[in-house]
């Protein structure tokens, strides 16, 4: 039996084992997954092993087959799993994904048994150097499966980005293997698709890689927590992946080799040339992506180009960009972690803050707890209220490893260290105004660097920070309570003054009904009284069910002038009031009839109350821009700019003794509803003019 075809049977062996040990451990969606491409991979390594085995060209071609069939259930199997591992959302990106894997599982599939029938490869055109021919649906089999394996690496690569700290260190060896494994496979892709030719000797190399693989995710597979890590990367398109800009990089250089090689004559080296500049590729991804190598290169500009430890405007302006757009706690602390993580190399921080009574410690956000562990820290409440009786005197950082005091024992506790050469850890205490919001602890430094006098007055002024912005968060919060609790205020005292209104004349007509129940006149006027007080009660009712239903309209294309003259013919006779028409024409317009009739009749009646001594009413409708214009003017006591400006379109604000302070804010809601809008011009003494736009219907 040769080598190559001993390593790919190793190769199928460990990745079957791999496949049987993470699938019979759990039955989750990444471990399901991850199982089914482990499987598939180990029967496609065996086909491979056949291949290499024998020295039949009949067979090779048969086993090389075999192998495209197996081969065809690696891009969906795969991108399942890309897409599933360690996302706590992963849900969410299937759902938006189900086009996509639906093609990465039935296009290569159905390509690899219509290949077979095709064939896929050609024996006629069998060379003498171990190459197989493709046939077209062989190309396009291979092109497809460069394309998914890219697919697969930029989904893992934004995992792997998505995640900080300790959860990171979990998953990196396990996207390492499978970048490896992908890497290789898309390098015999572009080979493939190259020459228009399997090269057998390039099983060999896939075997080699899945062995590498499975080590890598055996490494993996030995920390804790590496399948139950919640990572949430954003849904936003793959933009600015390091993996497509490799890729991209990758094919230029083949395709560039290929045509210096061609102008030469060709060389037999060729593959061999390609190959060292892909391994030269992922060398260089897993140099930018180490969070050592990129921590000593920053040691190494520090002291050799005599720079400060940190560039402090760089990292206050990303701090400042990174917290200003939250406006919750959860988000702020997410946001806070990921920075400390960042600024202070610390693979362990955790935020946690303590309740309003000062009683209690909860986890507000982590990179080393994920939500299965996260829960609130097993200590005593008299131990969690002595630990923060102390730490409303701490006003500094410290160094919670020096510390021998009982209730810094208790911190030590619930923050343990993950790694035994992490270095000690530091613990800041969230404090502003004098009063105490929480603590952040930050542990597991890289490479157990010590934390300098630098790094605590750093993590002094971000404490601060972090501490100022929650308290914000929080005053806003009682803020918009006390807004909310006013204006309910403001509501009832307007619904309960009319509401007596309307009770102390039902009351007044109950208390003469039995004496004058007999006279006609008096039941006539009685009933009049009783349903004057419901109508009243039931247009109060529907006034403030506006402030809490949507509202929807009816519109209907009509001549809105004629509408306005029909309305208003209802109000003068009503009113006793004349109003001055000015109608212009006007093309035909959208509206609800029945909606726009409360901001007509609200408007008339305002300016007939503001205008009791002059009771001069003009409505006038003209054209401007595209807009059919209704405005309505009186001569009465106008409102002032600041009244104007900032109180008249809010509910419950009102300048009638009697009103209710919706009329106004209705109306612009309604207005609105038809896509327009509503403007005032007042003065006051002089009177007031109220324009309301809406579009001319097209």
């Amino acid at each position: 039996m040769h080598g190559p075809a001993i390593i790919a049977f190793v190769a199928a062996f460990f990745s079957g084992a791999l496949a049987f040990s993470v699938g019979w451990r759990g039955r989750s969606t990444a471990r399901r997954s991850f199982a089914a491409g482990m499987f598939v991979l180990a029967i496609e390594s065996l086909f491979d092993g056949f291949a290499l085995q024998t020295a039949s060209l009949e067979e090779k071609i048969f086993w090389e087959q075999g192998g495209l069939v197996a081969m065809s259930f690696l891009p969906g199997t795969w991108l399942f799993f890309s897409l599933s591992y360690g996302r706590g959302n992963y849900r969410d990106f299937l759902r938006r994904w189900r086009f996509v894997l639906g093609a990465a599982f039935l296009i290569p599939i159905t390509l690899a048994i219509l290949g077979r029938a095709g064939p896929i490869i050609s024996a006629s055109q069998t060379d003498g150097h171990g190459m197989l021919a493709l046939g077209r649906a062989g190309v396009a089999f291979n092109l497809l499966f460069l394309a998914g394996a890219v697919l697969i690496l930029m989904n893992l690569e934004r995992t792997f980005r998505a995640a900080v700290g300790t959860m990171r260190w979990r998953i990196k060896f396990m996207i390492l293997g499978m970048g490896i494994l992908f890497a290789v496979r898309s390098y015999a892709a572009s080979q493939a698709l190259l020459f228009h030719a399997i090269d057998i000797s390039l099983d060999a190399l896939n075997a080699i890689a899945l062995l590498a693989a499975c080590a890598l995710i055996c490494r993996s597979l030995f920390r804790a927590g590496h399948f139950e890590v919640d990572i949430y990367p954003s849904h936003s398109l793959l933009q600015h992946s390091l993996t497509a800009v490799l890729a991209g990089v990758y094919l230029l250089v083949i395709g560039f080799f290929a045509d210096i090689v061609a102008a030469l004559g060709g060389d037999n080296a060729f593959a061999l040339k390609a190959f060292f500049v892909l391994v030269a590729l992922v060398l260089l991804t897993v140099l930018l992506l180490s969070d050592r190598v990129q921590l000593r290169a920053s040691r190494f500009i520090s002291r050799h180009f005599q720079r400060p430890q940190y560039d402090y405007r760089q990292l206050w302006r990303k701090f400042t960009e990174d917290t200003a757009s939250c406006v919750n706690e959860n988000e702020l602390c997410q946001a806070a972690i990921k920075l400390a993580t960042h600024i202070f190399r610390a693979l362990s921080v955790t935020l946690w803050l303590a309740d309003e009574k000062q009683e209690r410690l909860a986890v507000a956000a982590s990179t080393s707890l994920s939500g299965a562990t996260s829960a609130d820290p097993d200590v005593g409440p008299l131990e969690i209220k002595e630990l923060l009786a102390a730490l409303r005197h701490k006003s500094e950082p410290f160094d919670l490893d020096l510390s021998r005091d009982k209730w810094a024992g208790q911190l030590k506790k619930i923050h343990a260290s993950q790694f035994i050469k992490g270095g000690r850890r530091a613990c800041a205490p969230l404090a502003v105004g004098g009063e105490f919001l929480g603590l952040i602890i930050l542990g597991d430094r890289i490479g157990g660097v010590p934390f300098s006098g630098q790094d605590f007055d750093l993590l002094k002024c971000v404490g601060d920070e972090i501490a100022a912005s929650l308290l914000n968060l929080r005053l806003s919060r009682k803020l918009l309570q006390a807004r909310e609790l006013e204006a309910f205020q403001t509501m009832s005292a307007f619904f309960v003054h009319d509401l007596k209104n309307a009770a102390s004349t039902l009351n007044l007509t109950l208390d003469n009904l039995p004496a004058h129940f007999h006279d006609p006149a008096f039941r006539e006027d009685a009933f009049r009284g009783i349903a004057k007080s419901v109508a009243h009660i039931n247009r109060l009712i529907e006034r403030l069910s506006l402030l809490r239903h949507e509202l929807k309209i009816v519109p209907l294309e009509e001549d809105l002038n004629d509408w306005i003259s029909r309305s208003l013919a209802d109000f003068e006779k009503n009113s006793g009031v004349n109003i001055v028409k000015d109608f212009n024409p006007l093309p035909k317009v959208l509206f609800d009839r029945e909606q726009l009739l409360k901001v007509l009749t609200n408007l008339t009646l305002n300016a007939k109350e503001a205008s009791a001594e002059d009771p001069g009413i003009c409505v006038a409708t003209s054209q401007v821009n595209g807009w059919a214009v209704l405005s309505v003017s009186d001569h009465g006591c106008g409102m002032n700019p600041e009244f104007v400006r900032h109180t008249l379109f809010r509910p419950f604000q009102t300048t009638k003794k009697n009103g209710l302070g919706i009329g106004m804010f209705q109306s612009k809601m309604i207005v609105e509803a038809h896509r327009g809008k509503i403007e005032v011009q007042s003065e006051s003494g002089k009177g007031t003019t109220f324009r309301v736009y809406l579009p001319v219907a097209k």
